[in-house]
């Protein structure tokens, strides 16, 4: 099996527009020419294509060039807090990012509709979904069963029939705090370094604010370059 990387870009909205875009080039720069894009629909109850034209018009071009992209939730906000237990979970997941811990079957259903529904009208069709903080539920489960052909965890990408054949954890920085901002690096440096056939990394805006995180992801792509860039479409359709 040919060593493979799949990047995964998230939080792609019109207040990350501009920096996204400029992570596509440095990627394309460090030899990664597909990655899966992740996509809020509406981050601020207004759909994306709305208040940036020019988002839907460079996804469009990223899909007819080769990438992928994933719906990321509805608002990737978390409204209403689940159970106790879930709700310390969720926030270490991703603190308010955990939009659907929380929701009951109805509206998780409805929430991945009306970001389906959007992408839609904006002329993109998703096969497949990124809870925001990787945060699912039962109840958003069994919504993605009805309506997409994939949908990636923290440790796999499952199909309606199962998992897919490759499996890998991502890796990821984390920013939320001085612990993840020291440690994520030297973390996503050594799985990188012990990762098998498939290596899935996940990119977020903010890590590009720090220094450490620029260097850390610099050095994973470099020792990946005799890796075959593959989006999680194709990883599902595998």
């Amino acid at each position: 099996m040919t060593p493979s990387i799949a990047v995964s870009l998230h939080d792609i909205e019109p207040a990350t527009f501009e920096r996204c875009a400029l992570i596509r080039d440095w990627l394309s720069d460090h030899g990664v020419d597909r990655v899966t894009l992740l996509v809020i629909p509406a981050r601020d109850m207004h759909a994306f294509d709305r208040r940036s034209p020019g988002l839907a018009s460079w996804l469009g071009e990223c899909r007819d060039g080769g990438d992928a992209i994933a719906q990321h939730g509805f608002r990737h906000e978390q409204l209403r807090p689940g159970p106790l237990g879930r709700q310390a979970l969720a926030r270490l997941q991703g603190g308010d990012a955990a939009e659907f811990v929380g929701l009951d079957a109805r509206e998780t259903q409805q929430a991945v509709d009306a970001g389906r529904r959007v992408l839609k009208l904006a002329g993109i069709e998703p096969r497949g979904f990124v809870a925001p903080a990787y945060a699912y539920t039962p109840a958003l489960h069994t919504a993605l069963r009805r309506t997409f052909d994939w949908w990636a965890s923290l440790w796999t990408v499952y199909r309606k029939a199962g998992p897919c054949p490759q499996a890998a954890r991502a890796l990821g920085l984390g920013t939320s705090g001085p612990f993840k901002r020291l440690t994520s690096p030297l973390v996503v440096r050594a799985g990188a370094h012990l990762g098998g056939d498939l290596l899935r990394l996940d990119l977020h805006p903010a890590d590009f604010e720090h220094t450490r995180h620029v260097a850390a992801l610099e050095r994973v792509l470099q020792r990946s370059h005799g890796r075959r860039a593959v989006t999680y479409d194709e990883l599902a359709a595998a």
